[in-house]
């Protein structure tokens, strides 16, 4: 009887640390901030944002080095590029891998602290639906600086 207990117990263990482990897969890479060229104006942000084991949505991004923060789409309408706000939060499907990226979906952050420089550390901090808050550091990024995606 005491075997069986051990083995379940241990299967049990196998499970939540796999799980355990599977949440704690980045669910953001590749952060970096593009610096702005004029004090005043806005930085750009780009990351890739990877869903996990279930559906999940980001509502707000924000930075303690910028007094606000959009994320912005960029889509085609009648040969015109477009930039809207995301204003009611993106989607995370399962699994999913979205792209923040030159040229595509990013996020502006206003009223950014004046004095950062390309590899300074850029502090982002995600906010999902659930509550529950996700923070990296990106690297700064020269105005004009390959991001290379």
């Amino acid at each position: 009887m005491q075997r069986k207990t051990i083995s379940a117990a241990l299967a049990f263990c196998a499970m939540t640390l796999a799980a355990c482990n599977q949440k704690e897969a980045a669910p953001v890479t590749d952060a970096t901030v593009r610096l702005p060229a004029v004090a005043g104006n806005p930085g750009a942000a780009y990351f890739t944002l990877h869903g996990d084991e279930k559906d999940g949505r980001l509502i707000s991004i924000s930075s303690p080095q910028a007094g606000r923060t959009e994320m912005h789409d960029v889509k085609m309408e009648g040969g015109m590029m477009t930039m809207t706000p995301i204003d009611n939060g993106l989607a995370i499907p399962k699994g999913a891998t979205i792209k923040f990226e030159t040229g595509g979906r990013h996020a502006m952050l206003f009223d950014m602290k004046p004095g950062l420089k390309a590899g300074d550390k850029v502090t982002l901090t995600f906010t999902y639906s659930d509550g529950h808050k996700v923070s990296v550091d990106a690297t700064g990024e020269a105005p004009g600086g390959g991001h290379g995606h």
